[in-house]
């Protein structure tokens, strides 16, 4: 049986989703009662930051095999938090460590994390690699990379195997933060300022990254993935500008980019203090994911173009 939190979110539904197609055995944490998944599911409530007052967590972890980890906290809002790095751990680290004690003490055999490609870094002039050393850039991809150092410690002095994944950003249906504003920019029609923007940025397919984790919950067909880190893309990277005229084919729209200086952008984005957001748009963050394909044998199942094409048609339809 498989143990899945974050059901409700963009990568966990779609997972989810799948696991039933497959005709995996699911249970889900969801945070209330109120929260209805697809029939078939099974469900158990409770709060990642309060894992201890979730009547039946324990009885249900005693009869998983595998943890497969996607909740998360991505953002702290409005800046009203006084300590946003505490706020991140709570969630990230601290939540995601005692699920694995839990895990552990119920002798399930497989702990699936899904971190971030943030506890790399946020640029870099060659594809990162698991081998690099980590350098993880915020608040949010510190809390990962703690996480993931709690979560192999574990693995070095226990039987329970763990399994970290890093993805690039996620496009696909519902994607949402950076990717979902740029669709919502292209359908209105926006004019962008981006056409000479010519950097090279990895990303990943939400069905890819999907395809990816249902390998790594299978451990009979992943058992070399046992207590390794490994970075997927689609292996096909893009300038910010190629994404957005894919983006507009896809939806049958004008891309109405006009090409303004690079330098002068990023210039006038330091000025008005948006100088990292300037950074990330505009600089190159390429992943090599051989490892993935060469110890797993895995590949990715989708194009860019297609996963595109099948995200308008499932709003379409």
């Amino acid at each position: 049986m498989i143990f899945l939190t974050g059901a409700t979110g963009f990568v966990g539904s779609a997972l989810l989703h799948r696991f039933i197609d497959n005709g995996s055995e699911v249970v889900a944490l969801v945070r209330n009662e109120s929260i209805q998944l697809q029939s078939g599911v099974k469900q158990v409530v409770g709060d990642l930051t309060n894992l201890s007052q979730s009547s039946g967590l324990a009885m249900t972890l005693k009869d998983t095999d595998v943890v497969v980890h996607t909740a998360a906290r991505a953002h702290i809002m409005d800046g009203k938090e006084s300590d946003p790095l505490n706020e991140y751990r709570k969630v990230n680290r601290d939540a995601t460590l005692e699920l694995a004690r839990l895990a552990l003490e119920a002798g399930v055999k497989r702990f699936v994390f899904v971190s971030s490609i943030g506890v790399n870094g946020d640029l870099n002039t060659w594809p990162f690699t698991e081998n690099d050393v980590p350098f993880p850039h915020d608040n949010y991809s510190l809390s990962k990379y703690e996480a993931e150092l709690g979560l192999l410690e574990i693995a070095k002095q226990t039987c329970m195997e763990v399994v970290i994944i890093r993805p690039p950003l996620v496009y696909g249906l519902g994607a949402p933060g950076k990717f979902g504003s740029l669709v919502k920019w292209i359908k209105k029609g926006v004019p962008l300022p981006l056409g000479s923007v010519h950097n090279l940025r990895s990303l990943v397919a939400l069905d890819n990254l999907v395809d990816f984790m249902i390998l790594c919950a299978d451990r009979e067909r992943s058992l070399k993935a046992k207590n390794e880190v490994f970075l997927i893309s689609d292996g096909e990277d893009v300038s910010i500008s190629n994404l957005l005229r894919k983006i507009a084919n896809a939806y049958g729209v004008k891309s109405r980019l006009f090409p303004v200086p690079v330098y002068l952008m990023r210039f006038l984005a330091h000025l008005i203090g948006k100088g990292d957001s300037a950074e990330k748009l505009f600089g190159d963050l390429r992943v090599d994911s051989s490892k993935a394909r060469d110890l797993l044998g895995w590949k990715p199942i989708i194009g860019m173009d297609n996963q595109l094409k099948k995200m308008v048609n499932s709003e379409d339809g």
